[in-house]
């Protein structure tokens, strides 16, 4: 596609809303101030809905005709700081492209997010990097640098490089890394583009949330952490239009009224011309807010929410949600991460070998889980150090590392728990759990060496335990085989294996049935962990 009238801009903006609705709970909850603030997924897909309705009563579907009426429905509805902002964003886009008396190339296109982008850090009176303007910028930075010479190869670079500006906003605002989350009006802002995308793609947004996610192979959207979050300096969420404008206000007063807003509050916007004005101010002092507005022109649609009071009931609810003993698992593998959520495992992050987290990555996990007792399982002994060093970095919470060196060790540690008993009990339980399987990896020499008696070359397919490796083949199956006999004893009555993202299923399932064969003494079941590097992982008990 090379170029986009307005009847494909109104399709844009119509999938960006559908996937925005579908996709707003996820966005509602990354808010990391001490209340949700009107809630940034809600308030976004408000306010996109707000533009679609204004494009339902278009008469035609010219680029200046879609354009107007999106700019138009986008700042009537917008509600909150994030909907303030992304009418800006909008109103950019739609500010370069009504110009155009033709159809609209990318050349063009480009051109209205770097509009879009200026106006939107100007609507805000003090811009912070780490949110939706990050990710808006970056976005826009990347339209300008691409060779894209279509749409459909243009949105694959921006979308990339938002992504990629999602992924820093904790680095960039410090109060999103201590929550654990990303921005949220950044993750409504990608969410937008991603619908725009699936327009120009010929798609349609349909389906549940779930089904949402799966397709565009998103992260799990977590909860912040509330109790890690900063106090509420300023309590009332204060937002209103200024309509019927007097004949003697100007541009300057307006202004004006933003400075002074300023004065008695933060989270300030002001926008609008000399026919109406959209303000959202965080304030102690809604009154003056309101008073000094009335001195431009009457004041309509007001809004003032209590956030002191919010911010009382979410704690209350945290309060009462908490419960004595929670746990944590870390794993790769999209299959393992269901299996540990089955089995009534809090939190799963993802970690294992060549990609272990960090201490502060797994503290930040466990504070996340609204629990005075936390187990963690690293599954991995090269995490356990790591997930011991975090315990210096959590208040308020007692935290057992249990030392699981893989996967099937988390997996029978996790059902050992019993809610019922103490945690001290519970540690015990898992302890001894753990000491119950033999577990070994099915994977591949990546160099040329001697070890373990073995003369490897790389790309021998090759299984091991913990300590080291005890088989080698050239066959996957067979090498399977080899480790399962190695590791197996007479205690043993059950074999589980669980296949990687490297080995297709049908292939697993004839692997299985070998295993079957060779050992039909033992109940042998196969299982999905979608794991990195590993084609098989075994575990026997």
């Amino acid at each position: 596609m090379k170029s986009i009238n307005g009847v494909m801009l109104s399709k844009m903006i119509t999938n960006a809303s559908k996937l925005l609705d579908i996709n707003r709970d996820r966005i509602d909850a990354l808010n990391v101030f001490p209340v949700p603030d009107g809630d940034t997924g809600t308030n976004m897909s408000l306010t996109v809905k707000s533009a679609v309705k204004e494009l339902k009563a278009v008469k035609s579907h010219t680029m200046q005709e879609v354009c107007e009426a999106v700019t138009r429905g986008a700042l009537r509805g917008a509600r909150g700081n994030s909907g303030v902002i992304t009418s800006q964003v909008f109103r950019g886009v739609c500010s370069t492209l009504s110009k155009s008396q033709q159809d609209v190339d990318v050349k063009t296109f480009v051109k209205s997010m770097k509009t879009a982008t200026e106006i939107a850090y100007g609507a805000v009176s003090k811009p912070k990097e780490g949110t939706m303007l990050t990710v808006c910028r970056m976005m826009s930075e990347a339209a300008t640098s691409s060779k894209a010479k279509s749409f459909e190869d243009l949105f694959v670079d921006v979308i990339r490089k938002g992504e990629e500006a999602l992924e820093l906003t904790p680095e960039l605002l410090p109060v999103l890394k201590k929550a654990g989350v990303v921005d949220s009006g950044g993750m409504g802002l990608l969410t937008i583009f991603k619908g725009m995308q699936k327009a120009i793609l010929g798609e349609e947004v349909e389906g549940t949330e779930e089904e949402i996610v799966e397709q565009q192979e998103e992260k799990a959207v977590e909860h912040a952490d509330i109790l890690n979050l900063g106090v509420i300096e300023f309590g009332y969420c204060t937002e209103f239009f200024i309509t019927n404008i007097k004949k003697k206000t100007t541009l300057a007063a307006i202004d004006k009224l933003r400075e002074y807003l300023m004065t008695i509050g933060d989270s300030v916007i002001v926008v609008g011309d000399l026919e109406f004005v959209k303000v959202h101010v965080h304030t102690n002092q809604p009154g003056r807010a309101l008073s000094h507005a009335l001195e431009l022109g009457e004041i309509d649609k007001v809004k003032i929410e209590n956030m002191l009071e919010q911010n009382r009931e979410l704690m209350k609810k945290y309060q009462a949600e908490k419960k004595e003993m929670g746990m944590l698992s870390i794993c790769s593998g999209k299959g393992f991460e269901t299996i540990f959520k089955d089995i009534a495992v809090d939190r799963v992050i993802e970690g294992g070998q060549t990609m272990n987290p960090s201490a502060d990555d797994i503290a930040s996990a466990i504070c996340r889980i609204n629990a005075d007792n936390v187990f963690v399982f690293p599954n991995n002994k090269n995490i356990i150090l790591a997930a011991e060093q975090s315990k210096q970095l959590v208040e308020g919470k007692n935290i057992h590392v249990i030392p699981t060196k893989n996967v099937p060790q988390g997996i029978l540690a996790a059902l050992s728990f019993n809610p019922e008993e103490s945690p001290s009990v519970n540690k015990i339980n898992m302890l001894h759990a753990i000491d119950n399987v033999a577990a070994g990896q099915v994977t591949y020499a990546v160099r040329n060496t001697k070890v373990d008696g073995f003369t490897l070359s790389k790309g021998d397919i090759i299984g091991l335990n913990d300590k080291k490796i005890l088989a080698k083949s050239n066959d996957i199956g067979e090498c399977t085989l080899n480790l399962i006999e190695k590791l197996a004893n007479e205690s043993h009555s059950v074999v589980n294996l669980y296949f990687g993202a490297d080995i297709k299923e049908e292939d697993a399932e004839v692997i299985c049935n070998k295993v079957r064969e060779k050992f039909p003494e033992l109940d042998v079941e196969l299982f999905f962990g979608g794991q990195a590097v590993y084609y098989f992982v075994v575990s026997l008990e």
